[in-house]
């Protein structure tokens, strides 16, 4: 019942058995080559992949002609091998599954197989140029045999393991180097353990070193000593003590592990050597790819290379220090001149891994020394990326001519904030009355900076021009009001086709079904280098799929839209129509009971294929998810006894109980098994608790942690203690900051956060105590350095300490604040009162200051929400982002809209409407009927996606019946689109709606669907939900439900065959082909099933 490995070389076998009947060839053993009777010897021996190996040495340099298959056979017949086809088949493909199965048993062939053999798999892992054996009728696809070999786990293990042991011994480094490269891609540096530099040959040579040095994969650190040992004995070999062995050609070998010599090596380094060494014409190129080197360490080399002869302050030298240029401290009396040089070279230094707050600082510094005693308008065009460090004042002192002069340079930075974006953009387009693609194709970054209203006033053939031309990479910046307002310009009635076809890649999803609806003439060339949301895909896979005669070509397409409903579709698909070839992990997309069909003998291709899934998304269930996992450790055998069960295993790892966690895995692949748990998202506590504790067991507590050691256990750190975390905090500050901020995004332990805020607290610059405010004697304000390094860890901040920060510190950190997820109100409060401190009262404050905010916003309350100038559907878009605002908030930012733009409901267009975004759901449900038509039916999707009152709803949903039709005759792409809206349905429309609609509910509208009315579902309804739709259930809906519907939700979490269209034949298709697309109020859709049954057809790895 399950695919078998595409395995080509199992084709091996097949050309023995072409002509066999014909005649027979006789002396076989003298007329067959030696290669071909080595070949036919390892058949005998059953060493089917090194005979493999013979064949492709053979065909490497002979013609392979159609009598040799007859002598091969002959062969094997007069060593009175009883091998029929059939049971030489089966042998092979048994051999051959073993080692995609079974890694260990293909390490132990390629040890085994002669230095010929070796060589001949090395250049095939190595080569592409030989992809197929030709044997006249037979054809073996090398191509496809490497690239399953890479792509399986567990392959790609003993493929690195070989290669390390022997691929220097018979091909040059450089090429090992290549084939380990390809290797590690797939292994997220899982493979580098602790013996690897133990199978490395013992005669390595120094070239060999250093193109191994070269892999950028070589990421666990606690590696690096006892690698760096080995080429350190060798290099240290012809010095004695006195004299430093640290040389210019030693230095150059070491490449970009020479971060790893001590600070005391680096200082004896002689000048003669370094200079000698900078002056290589490689030591730029090497200094640029040192990006995990310290500050402590940088400045040792700088201090070394100033003792040379090279003059630090020249321009040449400051080219040639790489990375190094980021920790330049020498500014005593540096002229403007040197610092843009310095700070032209510094745009590299964001390749470094932390300390970015040094560098910010430093670029800082640099800044105002390079615009001393010269205006910021006569210096802008040469600060480089320095110029994001620029203050509100300083940006809106420039002149538009400044702005015009150094737009080549403006248009390139990244890291610009939003609010510095509207300001440079502004000055910018200061004298352009109507934007136009000429003025509008200088903006690169700077376009998001242009407004909603702007867009739409634009010329239709200028806009087309934009989306055609390299700067529509930038539209994905833009916010969805901004991308509304384009669309409005480009997709008018009568002209949706030439617009349709311009817009590209993620803005398509932006497209209304409406939109696609009303385009007669659409086809599947359309389709290309764009983006679909799953109404979107669900439309116009039935819509083309009637009009092709090959609709399998359309799956390219739609093949990765499948949601938990598509998987459950196509598990069921497979089971009734091609069982055998049927994906082992869609079994966990049937009913638990299913997983019983698994035989031992198919436990590893079903590891395999599980564990490449996210289970938690294939399995919502929590009951069934538990089937799944008791599966999983029986098909284990309770245990995973070595790395190469780690790789099998993959991600279910992390879905493991404690129990097993704890006892299951031997030691031997524990270090394996933390790696790939220092990857999983969600541990729970019980298995943060275990990792914890197995890691004190492995390292010792965290006061005897190496630097190295601290590195590599990172994404731990959040798992121990305050007191534990102080230790590592005060010997490896940087390390914890380092590990906090690449946690950006997330909410890490509060014990973390206050460790790092400790961390920072104590390591603080305190040079510069400017006089405290009134009220502030004796509080510790935050600096901007500070707030930077902390990241998450400024939620640590006391109301007090917010209150205490000065205004440049706040203008330069407003909006870093304002996007701390962990601020309570409080705090809100704090940061509110010092923005009135700074920018006066809200009524003052221009649409930069709004859009800084974040948060802080939140703070404001009603009446200091109606102080603000809200004429701009762009400021109300950037308020919108925030969830959390109340409901008499949200009134005030819409009342505020409509007031400061004069605009009526009615006179609302569509980007107003996504800007307005959640504020919409503070309308009164009088006002929803009066916005247009036209207007709403192209941003249904975007509304769709609000949570409001069931009230507002419903009033959505009336508009939607007049742009979709009767309820009762909407489709499942229709579902999709309305989200939430569909969820103001009435009792008697839910009740008439098709069972099969049932799944294309999206669960945000089944979460919001009112207890009351949710009940009255029929138990048929229920069932038919599908998984994900079953699970939004809420726990008040549920306990609303009686005992048959609570099975029906059952079966529906379970995954049970609930669609009477599977049972029909696979053949089975729609009845005719109409001449024209299917309003989206038509029956219900035959495409999706179509869709799984050419899922099917095609056979292709879908997870």
């Amino acid at each position: 019942m399950f695919q078998e490995p595409t395995t080509n070389s199992l084709f091996l076998f097949l050309f023995l058995s072409h002509g066999v009947a014909s005649h027979r060839v006789p002396n076989s053993r003298q007329d067959l080559h030696p290669l071909l009777q080595k070949m036919a010897e390892e058949i005998i021996d059953g060493s089917y992949l090194n005979a493999l190996l013979d064949l492709i040495q053979f065909q490497s340099s002979h013609v392979w002609t159609a009598d040799l298959s007859h002598r091969v056979l002959a062969y094997l017949n007069s060593r009175n091998v009883a091998f029929t086809i059939a049971s030489l088949q089966a042998a092979m493909e048994n051999h051959l599954e073993q080692c995609l199965y079974q890694p260990q048993k293909l390490l132990e062939d390629l040890r085994k197989a002669d230095a010929q053999q070796f060589h001949t798999a090395m250049k095939c892992l190595l080569e592409d140029k030989q992809d197929r054996l030709d044997l006249k009728d037979i054809v073996i696809d090398l191509g496809e045999i490497r690239e399953q070999a890479l792509q399986s786990p567990g392959v790609n293990r003993s493929l690195f393991v070989i290669t390390l042991e022997r691929c220097f011994q018979v091909l040059n480094s450089l090429e090992c180097v290549e084939i380990l490269g390809r290797v590690l891609r797939g292994s997220a540096g899982s493979f580098l353990q602790p013996d690897i530099t133990e199978r490395l040959p013992r005669d390595l040579r120094e070239d060999a070193f250093k193109n191994l040095k070269s892999l950028n994969l070589w990421t666990s650190l606690s590696l690096l000593p006892e690698f760096n040992e080995r080429q350190t004995f060798l290099l240290k070999f012809p010095y004695d003590d006195s004299v430093s062995w640290v040389s210019a050609e030693n230095l150059w070998i070491l490449g970009r592990y020479m971060v790893h010599l001590s600070f005391e090596e680096i200082m004896k380094i002689s000048p003669t050597e370094i200079g000698l060494f900078i002056s290589y014409d490689n030591a730029t190129k090497q200094l640029d790819t040192v990006y995990d080197i310290t500050p402590e360490l940088a400045q040792a080399f700088l201090e070394r290379i100033g003792s040379s002869s090279f003059d630090m302050r020249n321009t040449s030298t400051i080219h040639r220090l790489g990375l190094l240029v980021c920790f330049y401290d020498d500014l005593e009396l540096l002229d403007a001149a040197v610092a843009q040089v310095l700070l032209h070279q510094m745009i590299k230094c964001g390749h470094l891994k932390g300390f970015q707050a040094g560098v910010q600082k430093l670029k800082a510094d640099l800044l105002d020394i390079a615009i001393e005693n010269q205006t910021l308008n006569e210096t802008l065009g040469s600060l480089s990326d320095a110029v994001v460090g620029l203050t509100y004042s300083q940006l809106e002192s420039l002149s538009p001519e400044a702005v015009h002069g150094a737009i080549s340079t403006l248009n390139q930075v990244s890291g610009w904030a939003k609010s510095q974006v509207i300001i440079l953009s502004a000055k910018f387009l200061a004298h352009e009355k109507v934007l136009s693609f000429y003025n509008v194709s200088q903006m690169g970054v700077l376009l998001a900076g242009v407004g909603t209203q702007a867009f739409y006033g634009m010329d239709r053939k200028d806009i087309s021009q934009v989306l055609r031309s390299s700067l529509s990479q930038h539209v994905s910046d833009l916010s969805p009001a901004q991308q509304h307002g384009i669309l409005s310009k480009m997709i008018k009635a009568g002209d949706t086709a030439s617009g349709i076809v311009e817009i590209q890649g993620a803005f398509f999803k932006e497209v209304s079904l409406f939109d696609l609806w009303r385009e007669p003439g659409f086809n599947s060339t359309v389709l290309k280098e764009k983006e679909l949301r799953s109404s979107q895909a669900l439309f116009l896979y039935e819509l083309l799929s009637k009009t092709t005669r090959r609709p399998e070509e359309l799956l390219s397409f739609f093949i990765c839209k499948l949601g938990t409903t598509e998987v459950n579709c196509l598990a069921w698909k497979y089971w009734e129509v091609s069982r055998m070839s049927m994906p082992p992990f869609l079994l966990a997309a049937l009913p638990a009971r299913y997983l019983a069909s698994v035989p031992a003998s198919q436990c590893v291709p079903f590891l395999i294929s599980l564990g490449k899934t996210r289970l938690d998304s294939l399995v919502l269930d929590s009951h069934k998810k538990n089937s799944v996992l008791r599966k999983v450790q029986q098909c284990l055998d309770s245990s995973i006894v070595d790395e190469y069960t780690v790789d099998i295993v993959g991600n279910l790892l992390c879905q493991l109980p404690v129990t097993f966690i704890d006892r299951g895995i031997s030691p031997r692949a524990w270090a394996a098994a933390l790696h790939r748990l220092s990857g999983c998202p969600d541990l729970s506590p019980e298995q943060k608790a275990l990792v914890r504790l197995r890691l004190l067991e492995q390292y010792g507590v965290p006061q005897n942690w190496t630097a190295e050691t601290t590195k590599d256990l990172g994404p731990f750190l959040v798992l121990f203690s305050a007191d534990e975390l102080n230790s590592v905090a005060t010997k490896f500050p940087d390390t914890l900051q380092q590990t906090a901020s690449n946690m950006a995004g997330t909410l890490p332990p509060k014990e973390f956060l206050w460790a790092v805020f400790e961390s920072v607290r104590n390591s603080s610059d305190d040079s510069h105590s400017p006089v405290p405010s009134p009220g502030c004697h004796g509080v510790v304000a935050p600096s901007s350095d500070d707030i930077f390094k902390l990241a998450e860890a400024n939620a640590c901040w006391s109301p007090e300490e917010l209150l205490c920060m000065e205004d440049d510190t706040f203008t330069r950190s407003v909006e870093r604040l304002g996007a701390v997820q962990g601020f309570s109100q409080p705090q809100l409060m704090a940061l509110k009162e010092r923005t009135i401190q700074v920018w006066d009262m809200p009524s003052y404050w221009r649409e930069h200051h709004i859009m800084s905010l974040g948060r802080i916003a939140l703070a404001l309350n009603e009446s200091e929400l109606e102080q603000l100038d809200l004429s701009s559907i762009d400021t109300v878009a950037s308020l919108s982002q925030q969830t959390e605002w109340s409901l008499g908030q949200a009134k005030s930012i819409l009342q505020g809209f409509l007031d400061d733009s004069e605009y009526n409901i009615q006179d609302l267009k569509s980007f107003h409407l996504v800007g307005l975004g959640p504020t919409l759901c503070a309308m009164n449900i009088t006002e929803i009927p009066l916005i247009k038509i036209s207007e709403f039916r192209v941003v249904v999707a975007r509304i769709g996606t609000l949570l409001c009152s069931i009230h507002v709803l419903a009033e959505f949903k009336r508009k939607a019946e007049v742009v979709f039709g009767d309820p009762t005759k909407w489709t499942i792409s229709i579902l999709q689109e309305l989200g939430t809206i569909a969820a103001g349905l009435t009792k008697a429309e839910l009740q008439m709606l098709d069972k099969d609609l049932m799944p294309y509910f999206q669960p945000s509208a089944i979460k919001c669907l009112p207890d009351e009315i949710f009940k009255e579902l029929s138990a048929e309804q229920i069932a038919s939900l599908g998984p994900e739709n079953a699970a939004a259930v809420t726990p008040a809906q549920r306990r609303q439900l009686s005992t048959l519907q609570l099975q029906s939700l059952q079966r529906a979490l379970d995954g049970a065959k609930t669609h009477s269209r599977l049972d029909a034949p696979a053949s089975a298709s729609p009845s005719r082909t109409p001449s024209s697309p299917s309003p989206p109020g038509a029956p219900i859709s035959w495409g999706l099933w179509l869709g799984c049954s050419l899922m099917v057809l095609m056979a292709k790895p879908l997870w």
